[in-house]
C-alpha cells in the first residue's frame, strides 16, 4: 500500500509513514470502540462534569487506537531506532489511573494494572533483541488477561479499557515486532 509522509508531530503516533488504510484502521477502531462503551454504558458519564467525561472518553480512545497503532510497522520502527523514546512512552503511560480518576471508578483496580503492566513493558523492553522477548511479552500479557477478569466489581467498560491498556503498552508497543531477532546468548537467529 502507498505511505503517506506524517507530520513530525504526530510521529509519536503514526511513525513517519503510514497507509492511508492502517491510519482508517486505526482511527475506526478506537472511535468505535469508544462510541460504543459510551452509548452501551450511560452510567460511564452520567453526573459528571462535561470535561471530565470528554478527557476520560478522548484517553480511552487514545488507548484504544494505540493498540492498533502500535502493531504497525511505522509505529514500531519509529521507536525501534528511538529507544530513548520507547522509555519514555512507556514511563508516561498514566492513561489507565486517570481514566479511572475521571470516571471516579475503580481507582485501586486500575493502579494495580497499571503497575503490572509499566512493569511488565520494561521487562520486556530490556529484552529487545531477544529470542524470548515475544514469549516473555506473551506470558506476561496472558497473566494479565487471565487475572485482570478476575476482578470483583469491575465495570466492564473499565475491564474493557484494562485489557486493551495492557495489550497496547506490554505487547502492542513494548515489543520490536519487525525487529530481526537474536537468541539469548546473543548470537544472530
Amino acid at each position: 500500500m502507498k505511505q503517506i509522509r506524517i507530520p513530525s508531530f504526530l510521529h509519536d503516533v503514526f511513525g513517519e509513514g503510514q497507509s492511508i488504510a492502517s491510519i482508517l484502521a486505526i482511527l475506526l477502531f478506537g472511535g468505535c470502540l469508544t462510541t460504543v462503551l459510551y452509548l452501551q454504558f450511560p452510567e460511564l458519564t452520567d453526573s459528571l462534569p462535561p470535561w471530565r467525561s470528554a478527557l476520560a472518553l478522548l484517553l480511552m480512545f487514545d488507548i484504544f487506537s494505540g493498540c492498533v497503532a502500535n502493531f504497525t510497522a511505522s509505529t514500531n520502527n519509529f521507536y525501534a531506532a528511538r529507544k530513548t523514546n520507547r522509555i519514555v512512552f512507556i514511563s508516561i503511560h498514566f492513561h489507565i489511573v486517570l481514566v479511572a480518576l475521571l470516571l471516579n471508578t475503580d481507582i485501586w483496580y486500575s493502579i494495580w494494572v497499571w503497575a503490572y503492566t509499566i512493569a511488565g513493558a520494561f521487562i520486556v523492553n530490556a529484552l529487545l533483541g531477544k529470542h524470548s522477548q515475544r514469549l516473555i511479552a506473551g506470558l506476561l500479557l496472558s497473566i494479565g488477561l487471565g487475572w485482570v477478569p478476575l476482578l470483583p466489581n469491575l465495570q466492564p467498560y473499565m475491564l474493557i479499557t484494562c485489557l486493551l491498556f495492557m495489550l497496547k503498552v506490554l505487547f502492542s508497543f513494548a515489543v520490536d515486532h519487525y525487529a530481526k531477532e537474536s537468541n539469548d546468548a546473543g548470537a544472530k537467529a
